[in-house]
């Protein structure tokens, strides 16, 4: 496994506004949109390409497009839904799935419990879309979840990583044979006793959509 603390200027910039408690909801999911936009470069560098001809307006000339099958983006639900559009203002023509897990706040341990994704996954890349990588636990799942359906190339695309869930995340997927990636704007100090990045920014999905009564 490998990760990429992406270090670049706009993404310090838009990360300090997305961790300041006094940005409301509706700055925080343009922020967090416009951040992910910023990772996802970065994470699609070895996207899959194929050789095509094209004619210009002067000239025959080569290029590349996406190759087939397109590249498959995968937000975990909630949170991942807030950087959804960020990713697909780069990828467009990524196709979508998605994969509701919930991390019990007492064990921490994640379980799937929904999913809208092919049934066969076989040489996808996929891009998976989650805040945080905190205990690790739901990553881990959902990279195993997508391993098992074939895919054969993962990258997990975060606003934030702890050190102790990237530990365990490496620990989880260490059998995993394909190739995994964690791109991210920044690798905080450590969890707390509840489980929370530290410095952090919060609960993401309360602070991109509120908190339901």
């Amino acid at each position: 496994m490998q990760t990429l603390v992406v270090d670049h200027p706009l993404v310090a910039h838009k990360l300090t506004h997305l961790r300041d408690q006094r940005t409301d909801s509706p700055t925080f999911r343009s922020l967090a949109d416009e951040l992910v936009t910023l990772l996802a470069y970065e994470a699609t560098r070895e996207v899959r390409v194929c050789p095509v001809s094209i004619q210009t307006p002067v000239s025959p000339t080569e290029g590349v497009e996406l190759a087939s099958p397109r590249p498959l983006v995968v937000p975990i639900l909630r949170a991942g839904l807030g950087m959804l559009d960020g990713m697909m203002r780069l990828l467009p023509t990524a196709e979508v799935g998605f994969l509701g897990m919930v991390r019990n706040e007492e064990t921490l341990q994640a379980t799937t419990y929904a999913e809208r994704l092919p049934a066969d996954l076989s040489g996808r890349q996929c891009y998976v879309l989650d805040p945080m990588l905190a205990t690790g636990g739901t990553l881990a799942a959902a990279i195993d979840f997508l391993v098992q359906r074939g895919a054969d190339d993962i990258t997990c695309i975060c606003l934030l990583v702890a050190p102790e869930g990237v530990a365990k995340l490496e620990e989880a997927t260490s059998h995993i044979e394909v190739p995994i990636h964690v791109v991210t704007a920044a690798m905080d100090e450590r969890l707390n006793e509840k489980g929370y990045i530290v410095p952090g920014l919060g609960d993401a999905g309360d602070r991109l959509y509120g908190v339901a009564g």
